[in-house]
């Protein structure tokens, strides 16, 4: 109990009236012991009111305490004020106490249902401080760029977009700002809003950046356009071959039979090439578009090679080739399409078949690798190799373009459209792996893609998360 609340209510109380029998007795109104017994009388009672009214201030003092802690909690006591004003300034106390905790309540509520809605957005969302550090980051920006992130974050537009907002410097809208961006590795195409706020999130934020990938759209973009032109271009060809027979069977050769049998073969082979290159550019043209979402389920890549070259035996056979298969007995699963792996397979066994020397050797090896020539992260190399007429140094980094052939002449005699090499690049590339191609003139060709045992690890970036009401 502090002596100050004591000795005020009990000066103000008992002061006047021991003052008025102080006077009494000066003047001879009140005898000596009727005075003094009622000035003990007088006292005991100031100093019972001086306690009470103490005693009632420090449980109101407790309780106003209380309610100004975090969590706003008031607990109940069965130590109430007396004085009956004291008592209703408790009860109202309390009361204040009780909607502050629902307030808080309901806050933290209203919190964690945000964080659980930017959590479950389908596009990256990315909540930045005013030092534009990350604050949150929902599962969507986790999962889709992990460590390139911060990269991210660091783009010139990007950059030049996050200072435009926190300055208010927009034009359309004030302080919103809008960019587009292409990122490498993978290849994406981004389009980006990043949004200030004020006053600031609970978390500290100062600005969200809401990102939405546009790599699928600008993909097919690309593939109607490059379609129609590399169609137009290469069906051009055989087209006006196929129409140039036509003519001739109805006219010159319309009853010769002879000319007619072996016309129709060759109108059945530019046919047969036309379709092989609409196939190859509509496959081309879908792995294009998914390039940029990695495939994630395991594949055995022995089951598939073993499968793989079962189907090409019979082709083997013709050419008298023999198969030198190396294949590591206990390979690991790699994540990846299955379907789109038989395809990079079958392609360069095909190229090998084809190019390769007529008795000769086609080698199919696949091991474990890491580091040296291939990324130092855990993969698996596979290696078909033939013993052919090899490729020239100079054709080597073009050999992966659309429709680049060393020998054009010899390439559209054995049926080649010159897409197989370039859809095996872009579906390593979807599988985050590596294409190698080594040839020498007159001994062969080597070629190896590498393929990663399992994604980069994601960094844990900060996820949305409630936080407290103070």
């Amino acid at each position: 109990m502090r002596a100050w609340p004591f000795a005020a209510v009990a000066g103000a109380v008992g002061g006047p009236g021991i003052l008025v029998l102080l006077a009494l007795r000066a003047l001879g109104q009140v005898s000596l012991a009727p005075a003094l017994i009622g000035i003990a009388g007088i006292g005991l009672a100031a100093a019972m009111l001086g306690t009470l009214y103490a005693t009632d201030i420090g449980r109101l003092r407790r309780r106003l305490g209380a309610l100004l802690q975090p969590d706003g909690l008031v607990a109940e006591s069965s130590a109430e004020p007396i004085l009956p004003t004291f008592y209703e300034i408790s009860r109202e106390i309390a009361r204040l106490a009780q909607a502050e905790a629902r307030r808080a309540e309901q806050l933290l509520g209203l919190q964690k249902a945000d964080a659980a809605i930017l959590e479950s957005l389908p596009d990256p969302l990315i909540v930045l401080g005013l030092d534009r550090a990350v604050r949150r980051a929902n599962a969507a920006a986790r999962s889709v760029f992990g460590d390139d992130l911060a990269s991210l974050l660091r783009h010139p537009a990007m950059r030049a977009a996050i200072d435009h907002a926190f300055e208010g410097s927009a034009t359309s809208s004030p302080g919103v700002q809008r960019t587009s961006l292409s990122v490498k590795a993978p290849a994406r195409d981004l389009e980006a809003v990043v949004i200030p706020v004020d006053p600031p999130l609970a978390d500290g934020g100062r600005a969200i950046v809401v990102l939405s990938d546009r790599t699928r759209d600008r993909a097919v973009e690309r593939m109607r356009a490059d379609f129609v032109a590399n169609a137009s271009h290469e069906l051009r060809t055989p087209l006006a071959s196929v129409m140039g027979f036509i003519d001739t069977l109805r006219g010159p050769a319309a009853d010769d039979p002879e000319a007619q049998q072996r016309f129709l073969g060759i109108m059945a082979e530019q046919a047969e090439r036309m379709s092989r290159l609409i196939d190859d550019l509509l496959s081309l043209s879908r792995i294009e578009i998914s390039e940029h979402q990695a495939p994630s389920e395991p594949v055995d890549l022995r089951d598939l090679l073993n499968r793989s070259i079962i189907g090409i035996e019979q082709r083997l056979a013709a050419r008298h080739i023999t198969l030198k298969r190396e294949i590591a007995d206990d390979l690991p699963d790699v994540p990846g399409d299955v379907d789109q792996l038989s395809q990079v397979v079958l392609n360069l066994l095909d190229n090998a078949v084809k190019y390769g020397r007529e008795g000769g050797v086609v080698g199919v090896a696949a091991a474990p690798a890491q580091g040296g020539r291939y990324p130092n992260r855990s993969g698996l190399a596979v290696t078909i190799t033939d013993d052919g007429q090899g490729i020239a140094r100079q054709h080597l980094p073009r050999l992966t373009e659309r429709f680049y052939r060393v020998d054009k002449g010899r390439s559209r005699a054995v049926g080649g459209t010159g897409l197989g090499l370039a859809i095996v690049k872009h579906i390593v590339n979807r599988h985050r792996g590596q294409l190698l191609i080594d040839s020498e003139e007159g001994v062969g060709s080597r070629f190896t893609f590498w393929l990663p045992l399992a994604a980069d690890p994601v960094r844990n970036l900060p996820a949305p998360e409630a936080s407290r009401a103070s």
